[in-house]
């Protein structure tokens, strides 16, 4: 049998596992989204390689039905300009209803503007065009993905939101992997509609979790500086 001290000294280890573990992931995911913007802006700048846009684009047809695009008219709204603006908004409104969530509102305002600003300053400096099949007029540059990138930071900050907070397990990795599932169907939606190369969306999909990640250490700071309060409010959120 256990003595208490034993219990204790397994508690610490467990939680420094989960702890080790979660640095583990978070460094993955951010070296892996670093070398997907890199791997796409060599292969289309680089190697101008046409493979892998070509293929996305006859996948696309070959599930072209009037249906499908009605859907995916719908689904790209999501991550369009006008969406993530209002959306953005309105999440950092609600967060500021709740005191303990007040923080949160800095969190969605600052990634979401930070991200399109990032994305627009990357778009002029790769300077591609779109594709000529475009279902529908689009301005700007092509290259990476606007509704990948922006889009997929504001959904990606809800995963991760999702995930520190939601207590029951099984709740936590259903909501994060629908969000998951959303965010690659915008992403699809926008070579489904010709506005986007494969690898635009692929880049996109990279620079805006490769953003989301610093910036989120960089609030983390932030919030660790703006003294006791906030800290606790979070804490109280996070078992509450």
């Amino acid at each position: 049998m256990l003595t208490r001290g034993q219990r204790i000294l397994q508690k610490i280890a467990a939680s420094l596992a989960v702890v080790t573990a979660q640095v583990a992931v978070a460094w993955l995911v951010f070296v892996g989204s670093a070398l997907l913007f890199f791997w796409m802006a060599t292969e289309v700048f680089v190697e101008q390689e046409k493979d892998l846009d070509q293929a996305a684009f006859a996948l696309a047809g070959d599930i072209t039905t009037p249906e499908t695009t009605s859907f995916m008219y719908f689904v790209t709204f999501f991550g369009s300009k006008n969406f993530l603006i209002y959306g953005s908004l309105g999440l950092a409104l609600l967060f500021l209803l709740f005191q303990r969530w007040r923080f949160y509102s800095l969190k969605v305002v600052a990634i979401s503007a930070t991200t399109t600003l990032f994305n627009q300053t990357m778009k002029w400096l790769f300077n591609r065009p779109r594709p000529e099949t475009a279902f529908l007029e689009q301005s700007g540059n092509s290259f990476p993905s606007g509704h990948a990138m922006i889009g997929g930071a504001f959904w990606g900050l809800l995963v991760y939101l999702i995930w520190t907070n939601v207590r029951q397990k099984w709740l936590r990795w259903l909501l994060s992997g629908l969000l998951v599932c959303w965010i690659l169907l915008i992403g699809f939606s926008r070579v489904y509609l010709n506005v986007h190369y494969a690898s635009d969306v692929l880049a996109g999909w990279g620079a805006g979790l490769f953003w989301l990640m610093i910036a989120l250490f960089l609030l983390k700071r932030l919030q660790q500086r703006a003294g006791p309060n906030v800290k606790q409010q979070v804490e109280q959120n996070v078992e509450g």
